[in-house]
């Protein structure tokens, strides 16, 4: 028999949801038979396999060994560096300022130098973060940016900050706003525009049309014109939606793609700029709560900002224009 004491990170979850990272071996199939059989039960009772989880708890699993031969713990997190720029941190959440050309998440290439397993590393270091202390929870990223973009991403250190921040990021209640360099200057100082955006699943690429299209999605995207230089300009930017590549490719439906995009802008624009990544940046952050944030109440209202946006540098300098 094994038994295991719930604790704060693995509260609030359903029970076959922590069964299936506590116990990663035991085939789900088995799983939902031996709750059945009641040889899965919940402080000496029968359980649910919908049962919400409460700090305190005690489940009892009275199943084959097998099931729990130890893991060996790759900890590849530690191959990682742990060169982080942090903007804000406190003990339930971290905002990192992620550079051009890092990747979030591990991707096809199994690359193990990626943002999330930076901050693991970084936390692991502090002390704060151990694998073998916990049972289903690891500190999570909130948000992605493309590798090729530059920008705050929002990482929950404990299971109760990563629910509330997932869900007010679900109801746009964490407000980003963008700065970003394009070409030519636009008619307007500031606008709405409103588009319609298909995604190609195979190629990754989004097309922005101006009128409704079949399997479409309506995105609206704000700028504001912050400066003119020559053949390019420096905007801020609000996603009123959140769609793949929105920006990038809606400003480039209007004839402005990003400085530095090949994807949706041309190389011949951007030869000789010497810029490898598009210019745009994840450069604020507000948190604005229309509901209960729980035990994040004490961010609302709060700003954060990249001190440096390495566009904007160039820029205000005169070494774009």
């Amino acid at each position: 028999m094994k038994e295991f004491l719930i604790k704060q990170n693995d509260a609030g979850q359903r029970l076959d949801k922590f069964l299936t990272k506590a116990v990663p071996l035991l085939p789900q199939a088995l799983l939902y038979k031996y709750i059945r059989l009641k040889r899965i039960k919940l402080n000496g009772k029968r359980c649910e396999i919908s049962t919400r989880l409460a700090a305190g708890d005690t489940l009892q699993l009275y199943i084959n060994d097998e099931f729990f031969v130890p893991q060996k713990e790759d900890r590849l997190f530690l191959f990682a560096p742990t060169s982080l720029t942090v903007i804000y941190e406190d003990e339930n959440i971290l905002l990192a300022d992620k550079k051009p050309g890092l990747i979030v998440h591990e991707d096809d290439q199994h690359q193990i130098d990626t943002l999330i397993n930076r901050i693991l590393h970084y936390l692991y270091e502090k002390g704060e973060y151990d694998p073998d202390l916990e049972q289903s929870f690891v500190p999570s990223l909130c948000n992605r940016i493309d590798r090729n973009t530059g920008g705050i991403v929002i990482a929950a250190k404990n299971a109760a900050a990563l629910r509330i921040l997932n869900e007010k990021i679900k109801e746009r209640e964490i407000e980003k706003q963008y700065l970003c360099i394009v070409h030519g200057q636009m008619q307007k100082p500031a606008d709405t525009l409103k588009g319609f955006l298909v995604k190609d699943e195979k190629t990754n690429m989004v097309t922005v049309y101006d009128h409704p299209m079949p399997d479409g999605r309506t995105i609206l995207t704000r700028y504001r014109v912050l400066e003119n230089r020559g053949r390019f300009s420096l905007l801020e930017v609000d996603l009123l939606t959140g769609r793949t590549h929105q920006i990038r490719a809606h400003l480039a439906s209007i004839g402005h793609p990003l400085l530095g995009d090949t994807k949706y802008g041309h190389s011949r624009d951007n030869k000789g700029t010497g810029y490898r990544f598009q210019a745009l940046y994840s450069y604020k952050l507000t948190f604005r709560f229309k509901t209960d944030a729980g035990i994040l109440a004490y961010l609302d209202g709060k700003t954060f900002e990249a001190q440096q946006v390495w566009f904007r540098d160039d820029f205000d300098a005169g070494k774009i224009q």
